[in-house]
């Protein structure tokens, strides 16, 4: 059995079944037999999009009692849940949208014949997702397998399985036809590692930890199976000396420390020019110090507690190696105090400087609410510095100069970059990761393509045999 506490409290709110190998292979044979049945297989596109419409619907409907239990059993902010659970409804109803509209193509041809491109579904596509934002994570892989065709087992995290399994009853509620959706909770290092190496899976879709993903990718390799990679890192945020300080700020504290800093495309290094480096830190330990540090329930808190006490001692020991490594501590640096904090998996949010941007609190994914205050002058050492990190995830630039930001975002090797603005997300438009951050894309209309297989078909177009036998 699983036990899920509640972050806020250390309270076990519930136990739930962990997965076996024989679930798991149960799960795949009745994902294969359902994905084959002609009432899921030989459905027409909108008649498959009609399924994802009625999961949105259903998101919708329930969604106070989604996001209550995500912040349950994540320690989430309410209003960050309401917003995941918003998302996830999104998602369905994207692409179900992409699904209607979505369009084969004939190719040019070369001689006489028709040629064609088509995708098809792979068959059972194995989903494991983060414990940091389920139901959005759940959504987004869900939603284009299924739309694809294919049938999805679906592994949350061990320490966070209760809203995926609620999304699991919601999808069944729809209507969905039954074996096109497992939902298995269960440690990654037997419930994952048996779907992921599942001959009957045949495509894994991973968001989660660098080196678990490298495990996922070697076991691709060895069978020969696509697989999409999300995984760590280490974000810079650049400011640059004309940017406007009122809006930077705030959107620095947001990219760090929103979702109490558990999020891959977290900012946790902000490079500032020289030229501000003083007044942009300065602004930035004062509005730090303001958050409001509560449990997720309250709807005032900005920092809620981190999603198990094992991982705020994990945080907490690597600030104590920053402090090792030279690092000051400008705020934070601890949990905080009063009893109203005592039970709770608190961690305060921290700001450091000090430190070069090759020591390993610059360099290692932290997940949690800390950031590293780094100064810079030119532009050349700006870019080598923010490039110097095995990871590619994401980057925030903050200039008035749309000629410098166009320069600098090119230059910068990270799947997203925002400019003047940070951690906002669109279904519509495509997510990746560079370097050891990942591989494929996910989200935006090729989405869909991701959870397929391309076929060729040649239509001969006379009736002459061809001249080399012959006949």
């Amino acid at each position: 059995m699983i036990a899920t506490r509640d972050p806020a409290t250390g309270e076990v709110i519930a136990r739930v079944h962990g997965a076996n190998l024989e679930d798991v292979e149960r799960a795949v044979a009745e994902g294969a037999r359902a994905a084959a049945d002609p009432g899921w297989c030989d459905l027409l596109p909108h008649e498959r999009a009609r399924y994802l419409v009625r999961i949105a619907d259903l998101i919708v409907e329930r969604a106070g009692d989604l996001a209550r239990l995500q912040t349950a059993d994540t320690g989430k902010s309410i209003n960050e849940t309401r917003a995941l659970v918003a998302s996830a409804a999104g998602t369905f109803r994207y692409f179900a949208a992409a699904l209607e509209t979505m369009e084969e193509s004939l190719t040019p041809p070369r001689g006489p014949y028709l040629t064609m491109s088509l995708h098809e579904p792979i068959g059972v596509v194995g989903a494991i997702t983060p414990w940091n934002s389920p139901i959005a994570s759940d959504a987004q892989k869900i939603a284009p397998a299924l739309a694809a065709g294919n049938a999805v087992v679906l592994k949350p995290a061990e320490w966070t399985p209760l809203v995926s399994l609620a999304l699991g009853r919601l999808v069944t509620d729809a209507g969905l036809p039954p074996g096109l959706l497992s939902v298995l909770p269960g440690p990654g290092r037997t419930t994952g590692d048996a779907i992921v190496r599942h001959p009957g899976v045949g495509k894994v879709t991973f968001t989660g930890g660098t080196v678990t993903g490298r495990t996922i990718g070697a076991v691709a390799a060895e069978k020969i199976m696509p697989v999409s990679l999300e995984l760590g890192g280490k974000s810079p945020t650049i400011v640059f000396p004309d940017a406007d300080l009122d809006q930077t700020v705030a959107g620095v504290l947001f990219g760090i420390f929103s979702s109490s800093g558990q999020s891959c495309i977290a900012g946790s290094r902000v490079f500032i020019h020289a030229d501000v480096y003083a007044d942009v830190l300065e602004r930035l330990v004062r509005h730090t110090e303001r958050l409001r540090v509560g449990p997720g329930a309250d709807p005032a808190t900005q920092v809620a507690p981190l999603v198990t006490h094992a991982h705020r001692d994990k945080v907490a020991a690597m600030v104590d190696r920053a402090r090792q490594e030279g690092a000051r501590v400008r705020c934070g640096g601890r949990a905080p105090d009063g009893p109203e904090f005592d039970r709770g998996a608190y961690y305060l949010p921290t700001v450091l400087d000090g430190l070069p941007n090759d020591s390993a609190t610059c360099q290692e994914e932290i997940f949690g609410p800390v950031l590293v205050a780094l100064p810079f002058t030119g532009e050349d050492d700006l870019v080598a510095q923010a490039n110097d990190t095995v990871y590619g995830l994401a980057c925030g630039i903050w200039t008035g100069d749309h000629r410098r930001a166009w320069r600098v975002a090119r230059r910068i090797e990270a799947g997203t970059v925002w400019i003047n603005t940070y951690k906002q997300f669109s279904i519509s438009t495509p997510f990746s990761g560079m370097k050891a951050s990942g591989i494929g894309t996910e989200k935006g209309r090729d989405g869909i393509r991701s959870y397929t297989r391309q076929k060729s078909l040649y239509w001969g177009l006379t009736a002459e045999p061809l001249p080399w036998a012959g006949v």
